[in-house]
């Protein structure tokens, strides 16, 4: 039987890939937390040897008529971004891929009344929500599989929150494997307009696009860190208000395959909430909790902010 070891809500920004030098001209002279969290995240979680699967749930692929997972052995190649090519040009890439699982949650799609098809199409493209996380975390480890599931532009939240079902019992039923989820993305998520663009590239949340979408983002992550994914899920029309990235499906799914409102895990921070040009962006990472990922946490004090 497999299981869900490891989850996190992860951004994955263009300028976390852009050489150094770069990224302290447009932070001030400063390292963005965004890139030294995520050296920690490998450290302390995906250069352990407890998992052997990394499944991404990725905002920037957008399908219509289906969920889609991907199925390939192995892929491998060169990423230019269509949406930023000056800063994400011809990044190498070359990592196993996991057909079993891919097929063995499409298999679950008619008991959750939706859609799911595993392509193996070599010619598929990929996403940098992938590929900028990939670097990180997965480059280098070479046994590490890694599949993405892509969001669905029709679907809506119980569509999403039925994919992360099917995906729980897609990984239940591969014999052995232990499996870490990521949701690629961010939280708020509006860009500033192009002629002011360049005044807001810091990453102080100073410049988040509205002060109402950068507290409703720390609210979310103190309801995050305190365990209380109901709060997440049962305020999700006040959230849609701030345009969360791909109206935060790549959560929804993950909620969705971690218990949704009965989940109880609780989020460890890595680095700061920060800027990316209007948009709320965190690195926020959830162990399995000792007695599952719906069990009991011990009661706490909740944030000001919950």
């Amino acid at each position: 039987m497999g299981e869900i070891v490891g989850a996190g809500l992860l951004a994955h920004v263009p300028t976390i890939v852009l050489p150094e030098e770069t990224r302290l001209e447009l932070n001030e002279g400063k390292e963005i937390t965004l890139v030294t969290g995520l050296r920690q995240l490998r450290e302390d979680v995906f250069e352990r040897d407890d998992y052997d699967t990394v499944v991404v749930l990725d905002s920037h692929w957008a399908t219509t008529v289906e969920f889609v997972v991907t199925a390939q052995q192995r892929r491998a190649g060169l990423f230019t971004s269509e949406e930023l090519p000056r800063g994400m040009c011809r990044m190498p890439y070359d990592f196993p891929g996991d057909p079993e699982l891919a097929h063995s949650i499409e298999k679950f799609a008619d008991k959750h009344g939706t859609w799911i098809t595993a392509i193996d199409d070599e010619y598929l493209p990929i996403y940098y929500a992938t590929i900028n996380l990939w670097k990180f975390l997965g480059e280098g480890l070479p046994d590490k599989r890694w599949v993405t599931i892509g969001v669905c532009q029709t679907g809506d939240m119980e569509d999403h929150l039925r994919l992360g079902r099917a995906l729980a019992d897609g990984i239940a039923a591969t014999p052995g494997r232990r499996v870490l989820l990521i949701a690629s993305g961010a939280l708020s998520h509006t860009f500033w307009p192009l002629r002011e663009l360049r005044d807001h590239e810091a990453s102080d949340p100073a410049h988040i696009f509205t002060p109402e979408a950068r507290e409703a983002d720390h609210e979310r992550i103190a309801w995050f860190k305190a365990g209380r994914h109901d709060r997440v899920l049962d305020t999700m029309d006040a959230f849609w208000k701030h345009k969360p990235e791909a109206k935060f499906f790549h959560y929804l799914m993950m909620a969705g395959a971690l218990g949704e409102r009965a989940c109880a895990a609780r989020a460890r921070q890595y680095g700061a909430y920060e800027n990316s040009i209007g948009t709320g962006q965190a690195h926020l990472w959830f162990d399995r909790p000792e007695g599952g990922w719906t069990a009991s946490p011990t009661p706490v004090q909740e944030s000001a902010h919950a």
